[in-house]
């Protein structure tokens, strides 16, 4: 029998926790670099917030369907040898996107390129074109300092950040800082619609336009200039993609299997894991290395020994949770063509909304600025010929206490409430007045969903917001500084929230481990395993044997 942490040949024995899209690259990368990895899943599914749902001929993405940043999805893949247009068959959306406001019966659509954008926003208000052309020069160049300089660092040195082209905008790094985003696009333009066209970004992040800093405009850089991407077939390609090539590298991908508890030596290093299995045995398995791709609360709070924990309740207490959301997913007979495969509805007084989820005493905002995603406008395989699929998101506050949801108008009673609301918003907003009579597939998830189904902090439906004091080295390291050999990734550690920050994550890690403290990404390709570790392990199991 080999020791703890040691194979028969030697190599690092890691276990990830967690099948999310975090964790399923993390396995990928460290067995690629030689590492013998097991994933352990606590669901039956792979792909954690980026989950789906069939019933009746339609498929629901129950998750992420926002396909930004598409070149870190590429450098992603080209690290393991392979591309994004190898694995997923990718279209660009045009519109974008279309936004709907209160009172307003003309929608606006954002456009497939930054010129038609610049052309739209000149249409909305004189001047506005110039501006919005200032506006994304400002976020191209900061976006490009931010991936050369800051996503791709694990801030474990900060003298790789003393170099000229940091250094010289040292005046400006600290504004873009410390001015909320809500300001700086005040200072471009004076429409409403265009200023939460421009401040809407801060709600990928998990915050809102006044808490978010302004560094963030970036952000429009990938929708107004970059363009909105598509997978055929859904974000559940994306996951099954990523899981066959952790496969392929040797990973063992363990479904069924709820780690109870993460073990550790009277050196303060690891040893391994507790977990029950899929017949709901406890089951023990060795390791020298932990990589929790689990919400970083639940893995410092609930895995881990109270006085090893790094991050502490008493830590959490101090920090900002990004919003909950209700999810309504709809089967709905007919097409729709008054929304887009996007849809966003906005509020005259978001502020006042915003100030409902984040403020001192929260409460669901009535009527609610949402999100509605209708993929069968791009993709006829995911409903039944004829019919439409809607996904509508819901901000609210992150509170447990607001329910569950359910199938057919069998979750809790606010949670359903909440969604008629959104489904009688939309309809009224839209024009579509038979929407409600046309539904035909019908399910609810709420904030207790995600606490119980994911163990989101607060039954919050991203992680922590980007504020401040929780962006950048702020928002705390990947590694544990009181365990050796416990590392973490996903949305709830650097760099953020959202699938293209989950994948960075995963090669912060690495880095991480190498020790390695450039900024920029790694160089494409990783260097392929050695021959005599190849070798896929197949299809997930039910259950791991007991190691001892």
């Amino acid at each position: 029998m080999t020791g703890p942490g040691t194979t028969g040949t030697g190599r690092t024995r890691t276990i990830v926790v967690g099948g999310g899209i975090a964790g399923l690259a993390s396995a990928a990368l460290l067995a690629r670099e030689g590492h013998e990895v097991t994933l352990l899943e606590a669901r039956s599914e792979l792909g954690g917030r980026a989950g789906v749902w069939n019933t009746g001929g339609f498929h629901f993405d129950t998750g992420p369907s926002w396909y930004l940043m598409p070149e870190v999805f590429e450098h992603f893949y080209r690290l393991l040898g392979t591309s994004a247009a190898e694995q997923l068959d990718l279209v660009k959306l045009d519109p974008g996107y279309r936004v709907h406001f209160e009172g307003d019966k003309a929608p606006v659509d954002i456009l497939a390129d930054r010129a038609a954008n610049i052309r739209l926003f000149e249409q909305l208000q004189p001047g506005a074109g110039a501006a919005l052309r200032r506006y994304l020069d400002s976020a191209a160049e900061t976006y490009d300092l931010a991936v050369q300089r800051f996503l791709y660092s694990s801030y474990e040195s900060f003298r790789p950040f003393l170099v000229p082209d940091v250094l010289r905008r040292l005046g400006r790094l600290a504004r873009l800082l410390l001015q909320p985003l809500d300001k700086f696009v005040a200072g471009f333009v004076s429409d409403p619609r265009l200023r939460q066209i421009l401040g809407y970004p801060a709600v990928f992040l998990g915050s809102a336009p006044n808490l978010t800093p302004s560094m963030y405009h970036l952000m429009s850089h990938l929708d107004l200039a970059d363009g909105v991407l598509y997978p055929q077939g859904g974000f559940g390609t994306l996951i099954d993609s990523i899981s066959a090539l952790a496969r392929a590298e040797g990973v063992q991908l363990v479904t069924g299997a709820r780690v109870t508890a993460i073990r550790v030596s009277d050196q303060k290093a690891i040893a391994g894991v507790s977990y029950l299995d899929a017949e709901d045995q406890l089951q023990y398995l060795h390791a020298d290395t932990v990589v929790s791709s689990a919400d970083l609360h639940h893995t410092e709070t609930e895995l881990v020994p109270a006085e090893l924990q790094t991050y502490p309740q008493r830590w959490w207490d101090k920090r900002v949770s990004g919003p909950g959301a209700v999810l309504v997913m709809l089967g709905v007979t007919g097409e729709i063509s008054q929304l887009q495969h996007h849809s966003l509805f906005f509020t005259t007084d978001w502020g006042k909304n915003f100030g409902q989820i984040f403020g001192k005493r929260p409460s669901v905002p009535s009527p609610a600025s949402l999100y509605v995603c209708m993929p069968s406008a791009t993709d006829k395989s995911v409903a039944p010929a004829g019919s439409s699929n809607l996904f509508v998101l819901v901000p609210v506050p992150p509170d447990v206490t607001l329910g569950h949801g359910g199938v057919n108008g069998a979750g809790s009673r606010t949670i359903e409430l909440i969604a008629d609301a959104a489904i009688e918003q939309v309809s009224r907003w839209a024009g579509i007045p038979d929407l409600a009579d046309r539904i035909v597939v019908r399910r609810t998830v709420g904030p207790a969903d995600f606490a119980a189904d994911l163990n989101s902090w607060k039954g919050g439906a991203l992680g922590p917001a980007h504020t401040l004091r929780q962006s950048a080295f702020l928002r705390g390291s990947n590694m544990s500084k009181k365990i050796s050999g416990l590392y973490y990734a996903g949305g709830t550690t650097i760099p953020g929230i959202g699938l293209p920050m989950c994948l960075i994550s995963a090669e912060i890690l690495l880095k991480r481990m190498r020790h390695d403290t450039t900024t920029g990404p790694l160089a494409e390709p990783l260097p392929a395993r050695p021959t005599h570790l190849n070798g896929a392990a197949g299809d997930p199991v039910k259950s791991a044997p007991q190691q001892s």
